[in-house]
């Protein structure tokens, strides 16, 4: 059942902005939070739907470069509205590297400002705005894309990350 539009604040986090804090069920059954990367950098993507178009090409190419992220200290964590099940089925299809995590009821999707009105031939609708962070060590915002194109998007995050450590 899709949320009927209504008014909402808009949250858009930006570089030096405090993560929110998050705490959710991922694919092995199991929950992580923000807090078990304190001290590291980790990359949290938001995205519609496992086994979509633009999301498997973007779930891909970030596992494909998962190996070149922890050579600089990065985790890697999808988020969507899917379930643990669907994150599974869709790890297993692809062979997926990356840690996915279920929000199901949109808490922290909406947190982080990507949850959001979408319109689609006229029609109205909340969805997941597909959305990257690069949260840094102390946990603040280092890097905020919002309606990100998947194609090509995990190299530019990782060129980012690569700027930002070997500039200090």
């Amino acid at each position: 059942m899709m949320d009927t539009p209504r008014e909402e604040k808009e949250t858009k986090l930006k570089e030096g902005d405090k993560a929110p804090s998050w705490n959710l069920r991922i694919s092995e059954d199991r929950n992580i939070s923000l807090a078990e990367f304190k001290g590291r950098f980790v990359v949290l993507y938001f995205y519609p739907k496992d086994n979509t178009p633009g999301c498997t090409t973007e779930a891909i190419e970030f596992s494909k470069l998962l190996p070149e992220f922890r050579k600089e200290g990065v985790e890697i964590v999808g988020v969507s509205p899917d379930s643990c099940e669907s994150h599974r089925n869709f790890i297993n299809k692809h062979k997926l590297g990356i840690t996915l995590a279920s929000d199901e009821t949109k808490e922290v999707m909406k947190k982080y400002g990507v949850w959001q009105k979408k319109k689609n031939y006229g029609r109205e609708y909340f969805g997941v705005v597909r959305s990257t962070f690069l949260i840094g060590p102390d946990g603040r915002i280092v890097k905020a894309w919002y309606n990100v194109k998947a194609n090509g998007h995990a190299g530019k995050v990782l060129e980012e990350v690569r700027n930002i450590k070997s500039s200090g």
